[in-house]
């Protein structure tokens, strides 16, 4: 039974990146004997075992046949006689389909390390069309490097997949996951371009398509001012109506994070390029709506979202709103509350001391 490092871990290994997690591949194991070396089996269409005291993940060798549409249709094969080089030819990119023996010894079967040195995303087979959550997967990949280029091949058989159908049978739970990493990817603009230039991004998410140029500019700036993806795709969303937005996020069934963001920032984000000119009673009402008081941090989301798609940076704006905010959250809800005031009444009252306050203020340096 022989036990090489596979994948990711050899691929970020050679780009002097950290390795966050580490799989294995067993050459010659069978279930039964990693069961009885203290393994514990978690995979269900192929066998997956955890290490007994790392719990890092080990899989048998294994082949694989395409029975139907989609990425879970397949058959798998994983006895003692499937090599090394076998396993690593079902894999999606060179890049990911290089191995390294337990003494550090590189296997590099496909080019991997060549195409690592000129940032190329390559196919190892022309098996890659049989799962179209690959489509996905090298967009992802090309937002996290930046500056690699998809070999014009792998494109191909991208748009391959696309016009066979392939990429309608992918679940709402793998898409979302592979969208959300890409957002907090270091070029997360990649991810979307990559999917319009292969024919995806029309299928997975039309809402944003006819949008895609004003979209890109803006997910831009906001790479740069927040790390956070709900920010960034609340950005990306700013030219959508209500309506659309929730659709695109009821079928993605995004997190409410995001979600909520989103339909802030498209309900409010005149307020907020017109900040400027609202009076104190506007202000109040639109920190209110936005939660501010309660939940600093989501305003903080909305400011830097409408700032990604603002005229200039830093904004006037931002710095004006957040001004505001100090002022008003100086206002405690406990006095009124002591005095006996619940519901509205409390509600009212805190709107109408905030106010207050504001305007005292403002008075003062005028």
């Amino acid at each position: 039974m022989q036990i090489f490092l596979v994948g990711g871990a050899v691929r970020d290994k050679l780009l002097d990146e950290p390795v966050k997690e580490r799989d294995f591949v067993v050459v010659g194991g069978t279930p039964e004997k990693m069961l009885s070396l203290g393994y514990r089996q978690v995979g269900k269409n192929f066998p997956v075992f955890l290490h007994p005291k790392t719990h890092e993940e080990y899989a048998l060798a294994r082949t694989e046949h395409k029975t139907g549409k989609g990425y879970t249709q397949f058959t798998c094969h994983s006895t003692p006689d499937v090599t090394l080089e076998e396993d690593l030819k079902r894999r999606d990119l060179t890049i990911n389909a290089m191995a390294e023996t337990l003494d550090g010894q590189l296997i590099d079967l496909h080019d991997g390390q060549s195409d690592l040195k000129n940032h190329i995303l390559r196919h190892v087979s022309p098996a890659f069309t049989e799962d179209p959550l690959r489509v996905l997967r090298v967009a992802r990949f090309a937002a996290r490097f930046g500056d690699f280029e998809i070999h014009p091949e792998t494109m191909k058989l991208m748009q391959k997949i696309v016009a066979a159908g392939e990429i309608e049978a992918l679940v709402t739970e793998r898409i979302w996951r592979e969208l959300a990493r890409a957002l907090t990817e270091k070029c997360p603009w990649r991810f979307f371009q990559v999917l319009k230039d292969c024919g995806a991004l029309a299928i997975l998410m039309p809402e944003i398509s006819p949008h895609l140029e004003n979209a890109l500019k803006a997910l831009h700036i906001a790479t740069t001012l927040s790390p956070e993806g709900c920010v960034r795709f609340a950005t990306m969303l700013h030219d959508l109506d209500k309506e659309t937005a929730k659709n695109l996020y009821r079928r993605l069934r995004t997190p409410r994070t995001y979600s909520d963001l989103a339909i802030s920032v498209i309900n409010h984000q005149n307020d907020f390029h017109h900040a400027l000119k609202l009076n104190t009673e506007q202000l109040v009402q639109l920190l209110e709506k936005l939660d501010a008081f309660r939940r600093k941090d989501k305003f903080q989301q909305f400011l830097l979202a409408c700032e990604s798609y603002s005229a200039k940076i830093p904004s006037k704006e931002i710095q004006h709103l957040n001004n505001i905010h100090q002022i008003a959250a100086q206002v405690s809800g406990k006095i009124f509350a002591e005095r006996g005031l619940t519901g509205e009444e409390l509600k009212k009252a805190l709107h109408e001391e905030r106010v207050k306050r504001i305007t005292t203020v403002r008075n003062s340096l005028r």
